[in-house]
């Protein structure tokens, strides 16, 4: 597959909000726990924390909030109210996104998931959704020093896989894993989830797609092509 001229032989899926409709259900959670807690809820706040490891996140929030912020209750809390949506409902699986990994997987080509996530929760996520054994290698928020923006994840996701990063592709959600993806030196594209990107960061994407299905046909496109 090619991508810009570039002979693609990895593919990496951002998590929550690209495979999954994950963020939605964190903003509802963090809303309603911020409140109980006394906090009012900025949307445009949360906008900012996606792509985020936890403790970038929970620096963004002492910042708006204060120092005296208590984050580790509210992340915890937020959590559980999350964890609970998923236990009653399911984990909400983005549409094409089955139909993307197998057209990868007729294609030979190389899957990998980089998400900020903790592994103990992106484990369960995978799992629930059944797609938990789709990845060549999956690489998690609590294993690398720098989050997104910074593009060590991907970087580290690529070393793993013992690819090179021009023959990686990655498929994101967020402006947050645009940049990282660009600063990686890969061939970022977008699906935007919450918040549709600026034009900086639309700049950095090679290709922006309304959904997975949309991707999917680019790829086999793409592949046809060679």
């Amino acid at each position: 597959m090619v991508i810009n001229k570039r002979v693609i032989r990895l593919v990496i899926f951002d998590m929550d909000g690209l495979m999954f409709g994950t963020e939605r259900l964190a903003g509802m959670a963090w809303e309603f726990v911020l409140t109980e807690n006394g906090y009012k809820f900025d949307n445009k706040l949360f906008e900012e924390t996606i792509g985020l490891t936890g403790g970038k996140t929970g620096e963004l929030y002492e910042k708006y909030y204060g120092s005296r912020f208590p984050y580790q209750k509210i992340v915890k809390e937020a959590g559980e109210v999350l964890n609970n949506m998923v236990e009653a409902d399911g984990v909400p699986v983005k549409d094409g996104l089955y139909d993307l990994l197998d057209c990868l997987d007729n294609l030979k080509i190389k899957k990998a998931l980089a998400t900020s996530t903790a592994r103990k929760r992106a484990e369960m996520l995978l799992g629930k959704a059944d797609v938990i054994n789709r990845f060549d290698c999956i690489v998690c928020g609590d294993e690398v020093m720098n989050g997104k923006p910074d593009p060590e994840i991907f970087l580290r996701t690529a070393e793993k896989s013992l690819e090179s990063p021009c023959s990686c592709a990655v498929l994101e959600d967020s402006e947050n894993g645009i940049t990282a993806a660009f600063r990686a030196g890969m061939a970022p594209i977008m699906v935007p989830d919450i918040k549709d990107p600026g034009a900086e960061v639309a700049a950095m994407a090679c290709r922006i797609f309304k959904n997975l299905d949309e991707v999917r046909m680019f790829f086999k496109q793409s592949a046809e092509e060679i």
